[in-house]
């Protein structure tokens, strides 16, 4: 059987949510099923590391996929052209990009409808494409893949979609991350906060991030507690984040705001396992993979009280509502002045975290794309 996938969000050293999602899934399922072929459809020249085993063969197709109008190329002309040269037996989009152009049978994932609940935030173009596109694409997969409940649940309200034909699948925390010893901990905070504990964010920063709120939360907080503590926040500048770079040097006690930029995910994994607790406020979010990360090095979460995070959180996170920094101070403040409370957190998220791995969400999208098919191709 010939499976193709469209891998063009397969960057060597620029993997993010999506990205990591196929990565992570793909990875597995290549290795898993050796007796198949895998072709993986690049949108540019791409790295040999995304070439898990001899069953993948890679293939580029123009134009390069990174704009609504290059998308509807991509989608309509070179990806059913490609489906048919390549004789595939099934499709599988990770991105939520699929085709309306073929007769293959195809399973898409959504993430999120987040361009529905906070159009704001996406310029026009994009807004424009996932509007006329996205609810085709559902319409037209035979199987959806959500990465939580609460994406299932808004794809059926939104786009009127019988809930049997989107699968949850959730994400896992890569094997990088994982709790660290005392003192490999303080060599990171060395490193970064000069030993100082540190308050930690990631994720590309745009509006839906909350940074914003983020930043007068912990103004607040230092006020209130006096701390040396830090906060430092990982991403790169997506979009829209012209507030936020001003917000940056304007702010009272910014020499306390460390800002990395984008970390490999080995460096990311040192530093999130080494953070007095996770603070992540986001607006919006399909599953928030920083969260199940953050658990996963033993480490407390505040998040936001919206979308699929307390989905993801369970009973191991502080939930604050987003739109308030006094709540986010509130609670960081909690976490920093009841070590009873952070061990509990710590405690809970040992056991929620057991519930995300990448290895049972394999074998399960294993099943939804061999449910795609006629009885008589399945295996």
């Amino acid at each position: 059987m010939r499976i193709a996938v469209n891998t063009r969000l397969f960057l060597k050293g620029k993997l993010e949510g999506i990205g990591w999602f196929a990565h992570e899934l793909l990875s597995r399922m290549v290795l898993q099923h050796p007796e198949h072929e895998f072709i993986f459809f690049f949108d540019r020249p791409y790295h040999k590391d995304f070439i898990f085993a001899p069953n993948v063969t890679p293939v580029v197709l123009k134009p390069q996929a990174r704009h609504p109008a290059l998308y509807i190329l991509w989608t309509e002309l070179a990806i059913p052209h490609a489906l048919k040269k390549y004789k595939a037996d099934l499709y599988f989009s990770p991105d939520g990009l699929g085709s309306l152009n073929t007769k293959v049978p195809t399973c898409i994932t959504i993430h999120d409808l987040a361009y529905k609940h906070y159009p704001q935030f996406i310029d026009k173009l994009h807004k424009w494409h996932y509007a006329r596109y996205l609810p085709k694409f559902a319409k037209a997969a035979k199987k959806i893949v959500a990465v939580s409940e609460y994406t299932k649940q808004d794809v059926v309200q939104q786009f009127d979609i019988t809930p049997e034909k989107i699968d949850v699948i959730y994400n896992g925390a890569i094997t990088n991350y994982a709790p660290l010893s005392f003192a490999e901990k303080q060599k990171v905070k060395e490193q970064y906060t000069g030993g100082e504990e540190f308050f930690l964010f990631t994720g590309a920063l745009h509006p839906r991030k909350n940074i914003i709120n983020l930043l007068k939360a912990f103004v607040q907080f230092k006020r209130r507690q006096k701390s040396s503590i830090k906060l430092i926040v990982v991403g790169r500048m997506a979009w829209q984040f012209k507030e936020i770079v001003e917000a940056k040097e304007r702010m009272p006690y910014k020499d306390d705001v460390i800002w990395t930029g984008y970390l490999e995910v080995a460096e990311l994994a040192k530093l999130t396992a080494s953070a007095y607790a996770m603070v992540y406020p986001s607006l919006f979010e399909g599953f928030g993979i920083p969260i199940l990360e953050a658990m996963t090095c033993d480490v407390p979460v505040i998040v936001s009280n919206t979308s699929s995070m307390p989905e993801v959180a369970g009973d191991a996170g502080l939930l604050v509502d987003p739109t308030s920094p006094e709540d986010i101070a509130a609670k960081m403040m909690m976490v920093y002045k009841d070590e009873v409370l952070r061990n509990k957190m710590i405690a809970a998220a040992r056991i929620q975290k057991q519930k995300f791995s990448w290895d049972i969400s394999a074998e399960k999208l294993w099943q939804t794309l061999m449910s795609c098919l006629p009885e008589g191709q399945q295996k």
